[in-house]
């Protein structure tokens, strides 16, 4: 049996205040068919085999550096150092794929989620809460045309914006 062919990858940690915000898209986005949800508190090695059999991949991450509410953009693969540490970057996680799997890895798009509190102990902060709403509302838009074409565009028109 295949995997669904969208796949929607939060990361972060609930106990980090808005560091929550991915996986609680995905808890917020609730099931969908030809959708898996997937959560961790960071990206690893091992992940690459999540990719596999895919049509479109959605990460979705807490970011300090996005503009508010949220940034979207394409991921390509990049060999970076990170693959060494306890945490990849989405470029990184890519290249190990290609290297793993000898091909190229489906489409993959990265929703970086404006957050300001990263303190332990700390619940998601009220700017947090309104930059996952909006993100939550984009990431259902998204999934209406899964399409690499309408992902890429939405992708280039935030860029512009």
């Amino acid at each position: 049996m295949s995997p669904p062919s969208v796949l929607v990858f939060a990361w972060g940690n609930p106990s980090r205040g808005d560091d929550a915000l991915g996986p609680e898209l995905l808890e917020q986005l609730g099931e969908r068919p030809d959708v898996e949800g997937l959560t961790d508190f960071q990206l690893q090695p091992e992940h690459v085999t999540d990719l596999q059999g895919r049509r479109l991949v959605l990460l979705v991450d807490a970011s300090i550096s996005s503009p508010p509410p949220f940034a979207f953009r394409r991921v390509h693969p990049l060999r970076d150092a990170s693959f060494t540490s306890h945490a990849m970057t989405p470029e990184a996680l890519l290249a190990a794929y290609q290297d793993v799997y000898r091909s190229e890895p489906a489409p993959c798009y990265l929703l970086g989620i404006r957050g300001e509190d990263f303190e332990l102990g700390e619940p998601l902060g009220e700017a947090a809460r309104r930059h996952l709403a909006a993100a939550l509302s984009f990431v259902e838009s998204l999934l209406e045309n899964p399409t690499e074409s309408a992902w890429d565009g939405l992708s280039r028109s935030r860029e512009r914006a």
